[in-house]
């Protein structure tokens, strides 16, 4: 099944990215990662590291391949680093989605969770935030 890792700078928002997921799409059983927050003193700091980005992808990874959604700029960035220290068979199976974040995550667990091949599911995410796009349009 394809996996999917949430990068986010905000370890608290990640999780909750993930907590509404799963709530609205209940049911489903998707390798679903987060790689958020950066280790401090005492608990997790605000930003991203691709160590632990590449941790995540590893551990969503059963072979079918991994969907990495950010939520900013500098967490494409930090993924893109973490592609480059993944074993290169293990990083030709894993995209970097261009997707907002949490119309994307609905989409591409939805997607994932029954069955879609990594090409269907970073495709869904890509598309997700069309439908609010043409209904904030039409207003």
């Amino acid at each position: 099944m394809t996996g999917i890792v949430v990068v986010s700078h905000s370890r608290p928002l990640a999780r909750a990215a993930v907590d509404l997921v799963v709530g609205l799409v209940p049911g489903l059983s998707v390798p679903l990662e987060v790689a958020a927050g950066v280790p401090e003193v005492r608990g997790w700091g605000l930003g991203t590291d691709a160590i632990e980005i590449t941790r995540a992808i590893e551990r969503a990874d059963d072979g079918q391949g991994v969907l990495v959604l950010a939520d900013l700029g500098s967490g494409v960035m930090s993924a893109e680093t973490a592609l480059e220290l993944l074993d290169p068979v293990l990083a030709a199976r894993v995209r970097l989605s261009p997707a907002a974040l949490v119309e994307g995550l609905v989409a591409a667990y939805a997607v994932a969770g029954t069955g879609g091949d990594l090409e269907a599911v970073a495709l869904q995410a890509e598309q997700a935030a069309t439908a609010k796009t043409l209904r904030a349009d039409a207003t």
